[in-house]
């Protein structure tokens, strides 16, 4: 394994006392937004499953050998993986990723209308949204949404029913009154990039 290691130029240290039951193993160390070091990639000699499930094969000789088995995780545990990036991206993941991408907040009930209007839209272009329209004040409703890190939050009332346009927040900032087609532009952009 050292012999590869060099031959591919890629730096390394040795972990004496870090081995396990498998045999030696290639650990790959990524850092979160923190600097911190978390556990991936893991490429291993096995030589216990092969012993545990009988495992042989046939030599060129006719002779039953035990095979060495190497287990390769790209990306370690699913989980593992999960948590390391949503720690490198402090929980605000790229809009692509987002689980809800765009919050709609309906200044009032009269305002809902025109946020059903402008979801159906972005629905039609993929985009994952949801109207809050629960019965709290809009700046509660966006606070919980900076809490949240959703990527884009998007408050209608009557001026913008009267523009055809949205007061968009991105980022805990108020980016201002856009016209939604314009918005609509942008953030599609966005998204075709993968940012």
């Amino acid at each position: 394994m050292k012999y590869v290691l060099k031959k591919l130029k890629l730096k390394y240290r040795t972990d004496p006392g870090g081995g396990v039951f498998y045999g030696p193993k290639i650990d790959i160390k990524i850092k979160d937004s923190l600097g911190r070091e978390w556990q991936c990639t893991t490429i291993q000699f096995d030589f216990n499953l092969p012993e545990r499930f009988e495992m042989t094969y046939i030599d060129k000789k006719g002779k039953k050998v035990k095979p060495y088995m190497i287990h390769r995780a790209l990306l370690g545990s699913i989980e593992r993986f999960i948590g390391v990036l949503l720690e490198h991206y402090a929980g605000a993941l790229p809009l692509w990723l987002s689980p809800i991408q765009i919050w709609i907040i309906p200044v009032a009930g009269a305002h809902i209308s025109y946020a059903r209007k402008i979801a159906n839209k972005l629905v039609e272009q993929n985009f994952r949204c949801e109207i809050k329209a629960e019965n709290e004040t809009v700046s509660k409703k966006v606070r919980s949404g900076e809490i949240q890190k959703i990527p884009y939050l998007l408050v209608v009332g009557d001026r913008e029913i009267k523009n055809n346009s949205v007061r968009m927040r991105s980022k805990n900032k108020d980016i201002g009154e856009i016209k939604f087609n314009k918005f609509l532009e942008k953030v599609k952009a966005v998204k075709d990039k993968k940012s």
